[in-house]
């Protein structure tokens, strides 16, 4: 397979494996919405990393495999491809992506559905799709933008070029860079850390935050305090508010 699931101590890891620069071509595609999905439904995946490896994130589509595609094949496949992406994307569960080598293309729009992006000091990470005559089409110009501001994402997308890691950080494009041989371990931290915490209030800020982009502030105010009265219904509000009474702040355990 050319994506596996691993799960370990609530942590679930979709791994890229399609050496040697993990291209996404269509069946890694399949099978990345593939788990994406499981990883949603699964009980036991409390937070998700996604890795591509020690050497390279994601280099990018399959492009001879594009390159064999004409309008009529790539209007049916478009959604398709974009459908995969979203399904990273709306995993209800903290997600961080672990970036090492090369995030390009294909490969940075996948590192933009994680909610945190840890980078290797060696990484490089760009949407050189205008060196081809396209345009990102699997979410870059969409989630880039939101994230980065529209400006920056223009001047990535319109140039093709490729940012190191330092850089990245500066856009806001990465969260935090560290040395290669330390990202899947800080990766993994990040997701602990979070697999241990309230699972339905995790899903409740995951789900307020995203929502809240995408409309005016009053829905996402009202998006926000239904959640946020929902949680008195959980056994999670009652295990961290007695904890909270009993303890002091930050020693609950949540189940």
């Amino acid at each position: 397979m050319t994506v596996n699931l691993e799960v370990a101590d609530g942590v679930g890891t979709i791994r890229l494996d399609r050496p040697p620069m993990n291209a996404l071509d269509i069946a890694t595609q399949d099978r990345l919405r593939e788990l994406a999905e499981e990883a949603t439904r699964r009980d036991d995946v409390r937070a998700v990393v996604v890795w591509g490896g020690e050497k390279v994130f994601a280099a990018g589509a399959d492009i001879k495999e594009m390159q064999a595609m004409d309008h009529a094949a790539m209007v049916v496949r478009s959604k398709a491809l974009q459908d995969a992406f979203t399904a990273v994307a709306r995993i209800p569960k903290p997600v961080v992506a672990a970036i090492t080598g090369y995030a390009l293309g294909g490969g940075c729009e996948l590192a933009l559905c994680a909610d945190f992006r840890i980078a290797a000091d060696n990484a490089k990470l760009g949407q050189p799709e205008i060196l081809l005559g396209l345009i990102p089409g699997a979410g870059g110009t969409q989630r880039l933008a939101r994230l980065v501001g529209p400006s920056k994402a223009k001047d990535l997308i319109f140039t093709g070029r490729q940012v190191k890691a330092d850089e990245a950080l500066a856009l806001g494009l990465v969260d935090r860079v560290v040395p290669a041989a330390e990202v899947h371990a800080q990766a993994h931290a990040w997701a602990a850390r979070l697999a241990s915490g309230p699972a339905l209030a995790l899903r409740a800020a995951k789900e307020c935050v995203d929502a809240g982009l995408e409309t005016d502030i009053d829905t996402g105010l009202a998006v926000e305090r239904t959640w946020f009265a929902g949680l008195f219904a959980t056994e999670d509000r009652d295990i961290g508010m007695r904890s909270f009474v009993e303890e002091g702040p930050g020693k609950a355990k949540f189940r």
